[in-house]
């Protein structure tokens, strides 16, 4: 009879620490962090609890190993962790935690530097929305700035709370309410305010986070949340999808939490655009041939405030190569390639969903092929919109768009 294999021991503790240092330690905390044999976490949190350390200290390297190899290599030894606050929000104990089982591992979390702040200033955590901007780009904010919205964002230094004041005051939320919360539980703490639009503070505390109480002007650019955005709101040549038909590609594409799609002649991007504003866990690839376009999409992502959609320049399907298999294809309305939408149909993933348009006859003719192997939903969508006849009204009507819709078994 084979012996059942054990387990291995819990080797791991992953101890949240504040600016207060030792003296916001439970002593389960203390404890661990005295009997390790190794303790890892930055300078400052290690000159923090250099009264307790008994073990080898370990500081983290430049750049940051997020495969945490010293860590592990310590495995069956008693290891201490030391991280800002609740290492599960957006903290080392997410890294940590893909590579290290829960059972190895023990955390005593303190209280975020969100919690704090919101503490601090009276929010309700369930009302508030919370951004890390730490090495990110701030363009992030973007799609959270409605009139009357609250938000707590973890920043990367003390240059972003200016930073991100001249964003709101140049999108038209300049009489927002900026709070800067410095340096929160310590005995550096300090708090000040002031409008985007005047913003003056200096010789801000890098451990920062920044609440916004945001207030917008009758022109601000507001980010809806329904799918279809104002076409003004992308730059673009006239290559774009249509509110209205993106509206309804977008319905038929489903986005699900996690998801890949593929925008194959992109144009202006709004497509894959729209489709990372659903979800922040949604990625998108862009692909398009001209360089222009292929520029203007990356603007256009930054000023949607997804700036992680990536671009590849390149004619289809020859950029299809070594790419990521997607979860949906959107193909737009100009083409004519069967290659194209062959090779698309190839690369999806099982029960992945395909979109594609057609304006011109040539594409429908493509369309009504696969329909016809494949099965799926094939519409048409005819919109017209009032315009002016002399002095009256009447409908003028858009060119009609043929949508095949199919999910791959």
């Amino acid at each position: 009879m084979s012996k059942k294999k054990q387990p291995k021991p819990q080797w791991l503790t992953i101890v949240g620490i504040g600016e207060d240092g030792v003296a916001g330690l439970g002593d389960e905390a203390k404890q661990h962090i005295a009997q390790a044999e190794f303790i890892f976490g930055g300078k400052r949190h290690l000159a923090l609890v250099a009264s307790l350390a008994t073990g080898e200290s370990r500081a983290w390297p430049t750049p940051f190993d997020t495969e945490m190899g010293d860590v592990l290599a310590r495995a069956g030894k008693r290891t201490c962790v030391l991280a800002s606050g609740d290492p599960f929000f957006h903290g080392v104990g997410v890294t940590l935690a893909r590579k290290v089982k829960p059972e190895q591992m023990r955390v005593l979390p303190a209280p975020s530097s969100l919690s704090l702040a919101a503490a601090r200033l009276g929010w309700a955590l369930q009302d508030v929305e919370a951004i890390s901007l730490h090495g990110h780009a701030i363009d992030l904010i973007r799609p959270l700035l409605h009139h009357g919205a609250r938000i707590l964002a973890l920043t990367s230094d003390g240059d972003a709370p200016a930073a991100i004041a001249g964003l709101l005051d140049e999108l038209g939320f300049g009489p927002s309410r900026l709070t800067v919360l410095e340096a929160l539980g310590g005995p550096d703490e300090a708090r000040r305010s002031a409008r985007a639009d005047s913003f003056d503070l200096e010789n801000i505390n890098p451990l920062n986070v920044l609440a916004l109480d945001v207030e917008s002007t009758p022109d601000a650019r507001i980010l809806p949340l329904a799918s279809g955005l104002a076409d003004h709101l992308f730059e673009h040549d006239g290559q774009i999808t249509k509110r209205e038909i993106r509206a309804m590609t977008l319905s038929a594409l489903a986005p699900r939490r996690g998801e890949l799609l593929w925008d194959i002649g992109a144009g202006s991007g709004s497509v894959g655009i729209e489709w990372m504003l659903a979800h922040p866990s949604l990625r998108a690839i862009a692909i398009e041939a001209d360089k222009e376009r292929a520029a203007r999409i990356r603007r256009n992502a930054s000023h949607c405030g997804v700036p992680g959609l990536v671009v590849i320049e390149g004619p289809a399907p020859k950029a299809f190569a070594r790419l990521e298999a997607p979860d949906a294809i959107f193909i737009g309305g100009g083409g004519s390639d069967a290659g194209v939408l062959e090779k698309a149909i190839k690369a999806l993933r099982t029960g992945g969903r395909l979109v594609a348009n057609a304006v011109t006859l040539e594409m429908e003719g493509l369309l009504l092929v696969q329909h016809n192997k494949h099965g799926g939903d094939l519409i048409r969508i005819a919109i017209s919109r009032a315009a002016p006849v002399g002095s009256m009204q009447a409908w003028r009507p858009a060119m009609p768009v043929t949508q095949w819709s199919w999910v791959k078994p």
